[in-house]
């Protein structure tokens, strides 16, 4: 089983134990639980990872020192044929087979580590772009969360409204202007039925004084011609 599928396992495995009844009610819990169990099994194959590294670098090590000693042991073959140690070349040259076959398995060993080193290392970082990709998702989430609940509140409460009390109460702010309007409407009317009722004996003033001046006026004319009457007799 290949890391990237090991990982989806572990995901797997602590998504179905948290899920449940919480994700609707708490969506914001369950984030943070994800979140945090994410950054715990992070942790876990950070030092997973950093086990494969030290397996690569101990097998490199190991290969490094037989390669060493192959080197050494092959510098050394030639003395011991020339120096007639025939003993001692025999040990060398078993030795030299033996530590061939061990660096080929060292090598096999080293390219598998390396590579699994290599993939562990690329799947440790994808997982933790993975952990700041869950909480910027968290934080869209939970805006949007926020956003239709406000929406929803906004709905229900103009739900809860009575049309019918709305218009009553629209009906009533009417009649109350209409009255205001009423109140001022009288003032002005009752104030020009007062300017009415001057105008109206001033006029009655005027007209008894026009006809006073013009009865005297007329009793003046009679008084003239019967004195002018009467003075005609005297004169004849």
């Amino acid at each position: 089983m290949g890391f990237f599928a090991r990982l989806g396992n572990l995901w797997k495995g602590f998504w179905s134990g948290v899920i449940g009844g919480a994700e609707a009610s708490n969506p914001e819990a369950v984030y943070e639980a994800a979140i945090e169990e994410r950054i715990s099994r992070h942790a876990d194959l950070k030092k997973a990872v950093s086990g494969i590294v030290y397996l690569r670098n101990k097998t490199q090590t190991e290969l490094d020192d037989k390669q060493k000693e192959l080197g050494e042991i092959q510098s050394q073959i030639p003395v011991a044929v020339e120096e007639g140690e025939d003993e001692a070349a025999l040990v060398l040259i078993q030795k030299k087979d033996e530590l061939t076959v061990q660096i080929a398995e060292l090598q096999v060993t080293l390219e598998k580590n390396a590579a699994e080193a290599e993939e562990s290392k690329r799947s440790l970082i994808a997982f933790a772009g993975e952990i700041e990709a869950l909480k910027r998702e968290k934080d869209q989430m939970l805006a949007r969360k926020a956003n239709a609940e406000a929406r929803i509140q906004i709905q229900e409460t103009l739900d809860g409204l009575s049309t019918e009390a709305d218009i009553r109460a629209l009906e009533n702010v009417r009649e109350n202007i209409d009255k205001l309007q009423a109140e001022a409407e009288i003032g002005d009317e009752l104030e020009g039925a007062s300017l009415d009722e001057k105008l109206a004996n001033i006029r009655e003033k005027a007209a008894d004084a026009n006809a006073q001046s013009q009865l005297d006026e007329l009793k003046k004319q009679m008084a003239a011609r019967k004195a002018a009457q009467a003075e005609g007799p005297k004169n004849l």
